[in-house]
């Protein structure tokens, strides 16, 4: 017989329900103003590592689930909206497992004028916010991503191979023949797989700095073009946050958008279009910004002191 039960109490959607009433007081509180945007649109994700999901209407036209608000919330910004932010339902093809769903709640906001320092500094106080420890934000472990590559795993991000990151991340030969000789996706994983694990378990860490190959929509930085204006913050091993001084480049972003296109043929993706939408956008002009998104489920998982994202949902999706 069918499970119908819920895989979670009441009591659990209870903290959740408190959690987010937190986070619309810490932007309440600061004017941040909230928005929605469609979660239909006309064009999917080129980032290689995001797989879209589409909806195929009866009149035969193709629409994607968003993967993220980020895109129509620029053109918020581009169109003389103030800070804003968004908590809306987000959808992924292929993510499954303890820390990943297919469908999940983020919550995305854009501050203007905001350089990195100020962006990490307000990331950590949100995320305090909602986990309700205040003082997390005042005990914050910060690292270049090169540092932290040395530190706790001694290996030089711009020096060392392919071969000698892949020796370091697995001894598994399929995995090896997956990524290949895709340098970024090997520091991805030696990231998640080596290097956080270390991280302290009742802190914040804040990994900034990325390397530009990494930049996703982060400018590069204005004092060293090697390295992105883009962060992460983790509380243990689990990554909460993902934050740029945001690209209001159009000509680099189309670059960019053009390079994800090529790996995505490359790799045997699928094949989209860019959202010249945005592209529009930028051409008439994106204010200095930065922005961050913040995954609701991870927070909970953080919060209720768990690893499998399971735990803090009412429902797997029938996707996962």
């Amino acid at each position: 017989m069918t499970n119908w039960r819920a895989a979670s109490d009441s009591a659990t959607a209870e903290r959740r329900a408190a959690m987010l009433e937190r986070a619309r007081r810490y932007f309440s509180k600061q004017k941040v103003l909230a928005v929605d945007t469609p979660a239909l649109g006309q064009y999917p994700a080129t980032d290689p590592n995001i797989e879209s999901l589409a909806v195929h209407a009866n009149s035969g036209t193709r629409h994607f689930l968003h993967t993220s608000p980020e895109f129509c919330m620029k053109r918020l910004l581009a169109d003389g909206y103030p800070d804003i932010y968004s908590i809306c339902r987000v959808y992924r093809d292929g993510e499954a497992g303890r820390q990943h769903m297919p469908e999940f709640t983020m919550v995305e906001w854009y501050r203007l004028g905001f350089g990195l320092c100020a962006m990490i500094a307000d990331t950590t106080r949100f995320i305090a916010t909602c986990l309700d420890e205040p003082e997390l934000a005042n005990h914050v472990e910060q690292y270049d991503y090169c540092d932290a590559f040395e530190k706790f795993a001694g290996i030089d991000v711009f020096g060392a191979s392919v071969d000698q990151l892949a020796y370091l991340c697995t001894g598994d030969e399929r995995l090896k023949s997956e990524i290949g000789v895709d340098r970024s996706a090997w520091l991805d994983l030696m990231l998640s797989t080596i290097i956080a694990p270390q991280f302290a378990r009742d802190k914040l860490t804040v990994v900034r700095h990325y390397p530009a190959s990494q930049a996703a929509l982060a400018r590069l930085c204005p004092d060293d073009e090697r390295l992105a204006d883009r962060f992460e913050v983790f509380i243990g091993a689990l990554e909460l946050a993902n934050g740029y001084v945001e690209l209001n480049d159009a000509i680099e972003q189309q670059r960019r958008f053009d390079r994800e296109i090529e790996t995505r043929k490359r790799t045997g993706r699928s094949q989209y279009s860019s959202d010249q939408s945005l592209i529009s956008a930028l051409e008439a002009g994106l204010p200095d910004c930065a922005g961050v998104a913040v995954g609701v489920e991870r927070l909970q998982m953080a919060f209720d002191k768990t690893d499998d994202i399971r735990d803090v949902i009412a429902f797997s999706s029938d996707a996962s």
